[in-house]
């Protein structure tokens, strides 16, 4: 069983950043994927980004690319990150971080994983 934290969250201005963390327990993320999802009042979650703990290039919505940034803790193999720049308002969500072993096609889906953290509340608004 694998246990996530996610944590970071907070209200920035529009332009500002923030830097989510995901702490994963009892297990580490490696040989398998961790994504970050997010889910506005009213809509349905929706992919932010994902990596394969083991490397190859990351997965981004095409609304936060070259914004936002998914890496890994190069001294652990249990913290992602998700690096989010230049946040608009409309990137107010609950951030979710995820993790699991999605097979091909499904990195991009929440079907593909098995874990998830409690949520992190990010609100954009000046």
């Amino acid at each position: 069983q694998v246990h996530l934290v996610d944590s970071g969250g907070g209200l920035v201005q529009p332009g500002g950043s923030l830097k989510l963390s995901c702490e994963a327990s009892g297990r580490t993320f490696s040989g398998g994927a961790v994504g970050w999802f997010r889910q506005s009042p009213g809509k349905e979650r929706e992919f932010v980004a994902a990596r394969r703990w083991s490397g190859g290039i990351p997965y981004y919505a095409d609304s936060i690319k070259g914004r936002f940034t998914i890496s890994r803790d190069v001294a652990k193999d249990t913290v992602a990150y998700l690096q989010m720049n230049s946040l608009k308002p409309e990137d107010t969500a609950v951030y979710y971080c995820a993790a699991g072993r999605p097979i091909i096609g499904t990195i991009t889906s929440s079907s593909g994983y098995n874990y998830w953290g409690q949520g992190t509340q990010v609100t954009v608004s000046s």
